[in-house]
């Protein structure tokens, strides 16, 4: 399986503390390098940069060849994401953002986001989805819409069925 990451969900799990939950799931995770820039941005908190001292080894940085016009409106990491999980014909892209969700699936890219790291690894046994969900919302600027939050929490409560 091969995995590409935006920052966000990157993001979110090293605050919370659970990015260990990518390796379990996934093996290995490919990131562009336009994805480590943008979390080495000056206003990033404190875990981020700690984080960035040691990259584990499951995280893997690649170079992404530039491409002229395509994407543009995109940020540097998520167009470079985009651009790597086409180039690498990734299994899946993690990546948070809707419309950016839309642009890779247009892609023929499969997505989740951060949530869906959670449900996957719930369904494996390795995490409480509803207690990392209320983390996020805590301790992170994590954002979703009300829809969103209920649809998650009534599928963490079928989960536990």
């Amino acid at each position: 399986m091969i995995v590409v990451a935006d920052s966000s969900p990157l993001n979110y799990l090293i605050q919370i503390q659970h990015d260990s939950l990518l390796p379990e799931l996934y093996s290995r995770v490919f990131v562009p390098a336009a994805v480590i820039e943008e979390l080495r941005h000056p206003r990033a908190p404190v875990a981020i940069a700690s984080w960035l001292q040691r990259i584990p080894a499951w995280l893997e940085i690649r170079a992404v060849a530039p491409r002229v016009g395509d994407l543009e409106e995109l940020d540097p990491g998520e167009r470079e994401a985009i651009f790597l999980a086409q180039e690498m014909r990734a299994t899946l892209l993690l990546i948070d953002e809707k419309q950016r969700r839309l642009e890779a699936r247009n892609r023929s890219i499969s997505t989740i986001g951060t949530l869906g790291v959670l449900l996957a690894a719930s369904k494996k046994g390795l995490a409480d989805p509803e207690v990392l969900f209320q983390r996020l919302i805590t301790e992170t600027t994590f954002r979703a819409s009300p829809q969103i939050k209920e649809k998650f929490l009534l599928y963490c409560k079928e989960l536990s069925k």
